[in-house]
């Protein structure tokens, strides 16, 4: 908070069965007013959204049979049956191997949802599939339109029911309510985004997307987190949960199991997190990592883009944070475990 990398967070350490640690630090919004931080603030968890909504409704098909890694991505979305796309499968989209590009400025183009979906399935590969890990924001769209198509469901609604409510993770939603709890995020459209997704392909399609939008507290990612380690708490096979959560693919220090980071050397979470830890990062100054070996679970919000948000440019909050996140999951390890 010092050196202005985010204006406050909150900080949870747990185990696979209680809260070690919850606490609150700084503000949660410096502008227009300066409101102090508490555990129960609601962050935009950014791309958190991959695995905490996106990657759960992929594993939840797949128990139902509905779908299957190697299912084409062409059998749910027909614009994908042409040239090298069709190549595209389930796994490479949780893989980040689908050859798609990062991240696409088709929301500088048009702003209506509708249009911004039919741009976004007419993106061409960037490179053959399967040949490298480009992280992109776009294969978690395409697998939010492939759930949607599946279950006939929004996929709001989907994730609510099948994932949200089962666990009692009441304050997780897209667009909340509630946004007097909501930390602030950027400006944007001559507004502050308070309770509306930072990320522009998920705000521009109307808050709701499978990449991001996603707005959640400390408590309910423990949750959750706790369902992938504690047996009592489990929503899902333990061989899926195994499935997911290992090591599928790595390219240089780069290791990826679906939809989840897989712990290596250049890790959020630092040196000391056991080589079978997964998690996440998001873009707004949210991380959640679980170490399945020393049933650990660290989760830590922020809205680091309500000091510094620019598009295409240097950032320094977003260097700031690379640099704090595994620095403090080693001081975490290393005080819990003496």
């Amino acid at each position: 908070m010092d050196y202005g990398t985010f204006p406050g967070g909150v900080l949870l350490v747990g185990v696979d069965k209680d809260i070690v640690l919850e606490k609150a630090y700084g503000y949660k919004s410096l502008y227009p007013a300066k409101e102090e931080n508490s555990t129960d603030t609601i962050y935009d968890l950014a791309s958190l959204t991959k695995v905490v909504a996106t990657t759960p409704a992929i594993m939840k098909l797949l128990e139902e049979g509905e779908v299957r890694l190697w299912d084409p991505v062409k059998r749910f979305l027909p614009e994908f049956s042409t040239g090298e796309k069709q190549n595209i499968r389930i796994f490479h989209l949780l893989t980040h191997t689908s050859g798609l590009p990062p991240y696409s400025n088709a929301w500088r183009y048009t702003k209506d949802p509708i249009e911004l979906k039919e741009e976004l399935l007419k993106i061409e590969l960037s490179y053959q599939t399967g040949t490298n890990i480009v992280y992109s924001c776009l294969n978690f769209i395409l697998l939010r339109y492939i759930i949607e198509k599946i279950t006939d469901l929004p996929f709001d609604r989907f994730v609510r029911e099948a994932i949200f409510t089962s666990l009692g993770m009441n304050d997780t939603s897209f667009l909340p309510k509630d946004i007097s709890r909501v930390a602030p995020t950027c400006e944007r459209d001559g507004k502050i985004l308070r309770g509306e997704p930072d990320d522009e392909l998920a705000y521009y399609q109307g808050g709701i997307s499978g990449n991001a939008g996603l707005f959640s507290t400390a408590k309910d990612l423990y949750i959750y987190a706790r369902s992938y380690i504690n047996p009592d708490y489990y929503i899902f096979s333990p061989y899926t949960i195994e499935l997911f959560t290992k090591e599928h693919v790595s390219f240089g220090e780069e290791k990826k199991g679906l939809g989840w980071m897989i712990k290596s050397l250049n890790s959020s979470c630092g040196d000391l997190f056991s080589e079978k830890s997964f998690g996440h990062t998001g873009f707004t100054g949210t991380s959640l990592w679980i170490d399945p070996v020393k049933k650990l679970i660290v989760i830590f919000l922020s809205n680091r883009t309500h000091l510094s948000r620019k598009v295409g440019e240097y950032d320094k909050t977003s260097e700031m944070i690379i640099e704090f996140r595994p620095r403090l999951h080693n001081l975490i390890v290393a005080s819990i475990f003496k």
